[in-house]
């Protein structure tokens, strides 16, 4: 299946893994780019030096391209996207920020930049300085999607910009796929299916959820990590969206942060008064990220059902087995491309031959016949 995005990225599928942290790792990226799609490290959770060494990690196990993701309101992120540059990493990825300088510098040694936008306005913005393509979150996405769903998001930016498209959001086999590409989008990105893999570092006990869950079993609220989020719906992700980030919560996420600042190795004094001095507001941002990433944490490396909160699309309902990549990658491809005859057979109208016309009769031609004598008739012998 080609489209802009495999001609764009070099690819053989039109299929992205998402940037998940403590998912989309090094052995993920590369078991995605090896199945001809575009594997994306996730560089959330680590510092410049573990990025660099991520990177390598990918280079060695792939010669596919592959990407990385920088989400730039968090700490650390510009230093991992800045590594990403220094290692001429084919596609970058970023969100929650401006891209422009990361645009720049890519496009300097032949980089692709992809910006993960939500509305057509960014979708706009990011297009008019010089990002090669995007990454649009509908609603139904994992974590952080827009407020406007996948079916009506997509046609909107498509109809905004003129570069390729990658949606996100509801896609876990080839009908979301063939669906995606009608709305406008040239591939698709399927995070909460490629999670339920062999290869996906996921704890098995968050495995089984996700096959077990239904489409109606997420949870989608500002109040787990301050911005619009959606994960599994469990016992633990109830609590966490209940008790959001009353006093006990601002309490946690102290030693949480201090956790966060040993991941990252950032002096945790200046990470302290950095984020104060940035205002109320980017501190109370962070307390919910800080203890939002320690119970994503706990659920994806430890199966932790206690205090675990895993980010989820609502496709965690279409999930009924835990294939190999290359099985997932394939057979979303083939059904696409099934779809898509079915659709061409559904579409097909038989126009029918038009009736003969009758003979036109010219306006001089008609008029002799009308003004010729008829001939008489000879007279009868007497």
């Amino acid at each position: 299946m080609k489209t802009r995005i495999t001609e764009m990225l070099g690819i053989q599928h039109p299929i992205v893994l998402s940037g998940m942290s403590w998912i989309s790792v090094p052995k993920m990226v590369a078991a995605v780019s090896n199945a001809g799609g575009l594997g994306i490290l996730a560089t959330g959770p680590l510092d410049a030096a573990q990025t660099r060494a991520a990177i390598r990690e990918i280079k060695s196990l792939t010669k596919k391209p592959f990407g990385t993701n920088a989400t730039l309101l968090f700490p650390g992120a510009a230093e991992n996207a800045q590594v990403a540059l220094d290692e001429k990493v084919p596609v970058i990825n970023f969100s929650l920020g401006k891209g422009d300088w990361i645009v720049k510098a890519a496009h300097a040694y032949g980089g692709k930049v992809i910006a993960t936008v939500v509305n057509h306005k960014h979708a706009k913005r990011a297009q008019d300085y010089g990002c090669d393509g995007h990454l649009v979150t509908g609603h139904e996405a994992a974590a952080h999607g827009g407020d406007a769903t996948t079916f009506c998001l997509i046609p909107t930016i498509a109809s905004a910009v003129d570069i390729p498209i990658i949606a996100a959001g509801g896609v876990a086999d080839g009908r979301g796929l063939a669906a995606a590409i009608a709305l406008g989008a040239d591939g698709a990105a399927m995070g909460t299916r490629l999670m339920t893999t062999r290869e996906s570092p996921l704890h098995d006990v968050y495995k089984q959820l996700s096959i077990e869950k239904d489409v109606y079993d997420t949870l989608y609220s500002t109040r787990f990590d301050g911005l619009g989020c959606r994960v599994l719906d469990t016992k633990a992700a109830r609590k966490a969206v209940r008790e959001s980030l009353n006093l006990k919560k601002m309490i946690e996420a102290l030693p949480n942060s201090v956790d966060i600042a040993k991941q990252l190795h950032l002096p945790y004094l200046k990470l302290f008064v950095g984020v104060l001095a940035s205002g109320w507001k980017n501190a109370r941002q962070l307390a919910f990220m800080a203890n939002a990433f320690k119970a994503i944490r706990v659920a994806t490396e430890y199966g932790d059902l206690s205090a675990g909160v895993l980010p989820v699309g609502q496709c965690t309902g279409l999930i009924k087995d835990n294939p190999t990549v290359s099985e997932v990658i394939e057979r979303t491809v083939k059904e696409a491309e099934e779809v898509a005859m079915v659709l061409a057979r559904k579409a097909r109208i038989e126009v029918a031959a038009p009736a003969k016309a009758p003979r036109e009769v010219k306006p001089r031609a008609a008029a002799k016949a009308k003004t010729k004598p008829r001939k008489k008739a000879a007279p009868a012998e007497g």
